[in-house]
């Protein structure tokens, strides 16, 4: 199965469904299932942390090098400006000041659903993980 490595707290607000738009510098085609993958390194910044007021989400932003969860990537949408960025901003969950010029690409996922930790490395773009079956 495809992953995607997103650093904490993003990932686990991915698979809560708290952050439904993951944002990349790059598109992709890819569709169908696929597997959240916590970095080893967390985001320092403080807008992610602010949305894990659970036990629960504390649990699962404390998870680091490896799958966490899966979400179905249903779409890839481009913010052409700084103002489509921040109209998205619900979504993606980033402060819109963060927004690059040139563009970026927000991957859109539905159905999110926590799996069993298994440890891995990540990688920059989308990369294959063995061993996890999603029902």
């Amino acid at each position: 199965m495809l992953a995607l490595s997103v650093k904490q707290p993003w990932a686990a607000l991915l698979v809560a469904g708290i952050k439904t738009v993951e944002v990349r510098t790059w598109p992709t085609r890819a569709r169908g299932p696929v597997l959240i993958h916590a970095s080893k390194s967390a985001d320092p910044r403080p807008d992610g942390w602010a949305l894990v007021t659970t036990p629960e989400m504390d649990a699962l932003a404390a998870l680091r090098g490896g799958v966490i969860g899966a979400a179905d990537l249903t779409d890839c949408a481009r913010y052409v400006s700084a103002e489509a960025f921040a109209r998205a901003t619900e979504a993606h969950r980033n402060n819109p000041n963060w927004y690059k010029p040139g563009g970026l690409y927000g991957f859109a996922f539905q159905n999110p659903r926590p799996v069993a930790y298994h440890a891995c490395p990540g990688r920059t773009l989308f990369f294959a993980v063995e061993g996890i079956t999603l029902l």
